[in-house]
């Protein structure tokens, strides 16, 4: 789990210590040298990982850049932040159309990805069935 940002990996990396951040990677623009929302900045970010789109999922709440990231095959969890725009704004941090996954915050996005994660590896030994295969498994493990 790491970031997907327009900003360079510096920038992200010092935002990861100051905040105690347990990110597993970090790609800003600067790796993937494509900005979101173009389609090579969440193309780019599976190629360098060896994974296809569909294994990847984009959480954010920018409804904007998850409508990118679905259009290039990623999986797509919508994140509320209501109060991104500050307080009293009617309609902020609600969903306007369907998601993989909506969530309150990443906490609870943590919550629903972790059992499926854990649980759904194939006995075979691949890494795991694609994610959408394991969005649509409703107790997968």
């Amino acid at each position: 789990m790491g970031p997907l940002s327009n900003g360079n990996t510096s920038l992200l990396l010092d935002m990861a210590k100051a905040g105690g951040l347990p990110w597993d990677l970090i790609l800003g623009s600067d790796v993937t040298k494509a900005y979101k929302p173009t389609t090579e900045a969440y193309l780019r970010p599976a190629a360098l990982l060896g994974l296809e789109p569909g294994e990847i999922m984009l959480a954010a709440a920018h409804e904007a850049d998850l409508a990118a990231a679905r259009t290039a095959g990623l999986a797509a969890a919508f994140i509320s932040r209501p109060l991104e725009q500050g307080p009293g704004v009617p309609g902020a941090g609600v969903a306007t159309r369907p998601w993989d996954l909506s969530v309150s915050s990443i906490t609870e996005l943590a919550d629903q990805m972790g059992p499926r994660l854990r649980g759904c590896d194939d006995p075979g030994g691949a890494p795991g069935r694609l994610l959408r295969e394991m969005l649509r498994m409703p107790g997968c493990g």
